[in-house]
């Protein structure tokens, strides 16, 4: 008995390591792709004349090189404050499929950012 409870323990630890695998770069790429619309909201707000649809266009570069599944219709871009103190609001929602062997499911993200200029 002691050899299948060990046995069985070993495959879950493994089991937990190979999700672990598939999730953890999700995660992370999010995580970057949050730190990325941090600055293009930063600088979007510090310039003024910067248009929605190349801050748009910004978004889907940086979502390209994380390798998300991200669409220009959902992207948010908004524009927020008074003249003298601008300010953008950006926001992305996207979802990602995890297959895991025997079990898949998708992982819902929606990272934001805004920026308050000085």
């Amino acid at each position: 008995m002691g050899t299948v409870k060990a046995i069985v323990g070993f495959l879950g630890i493994i089991a937990l390591i190979y999700a672990g695998f598939q999730i953890a770069p999700v995660e992370m790429a999010n995580y970057s792709f949050t730190d990325d619309l941090r600055q293009i909201a930063m600088v979007g707000g510090a310039n003024p004349h910067e248009t929605d649809q190349e801050l748009v266009d910004a978004v889907m570069k940086k979502a390209q090189e994380h390798d998300l599944p991200l669409t220009p219709e959902r992207v948010t871009v908004q524009r927020i404050g008074t003249p003298g103190s601008p300010a953008v609001y950006v926001a992305a929602d996207y979802t990602v499929p995890v297959n895991l062997p025997g079990y898949s499911f998708t992982l819902h993200f929606t990272p934001s950012s805004g920026n308050k200029a000085f």
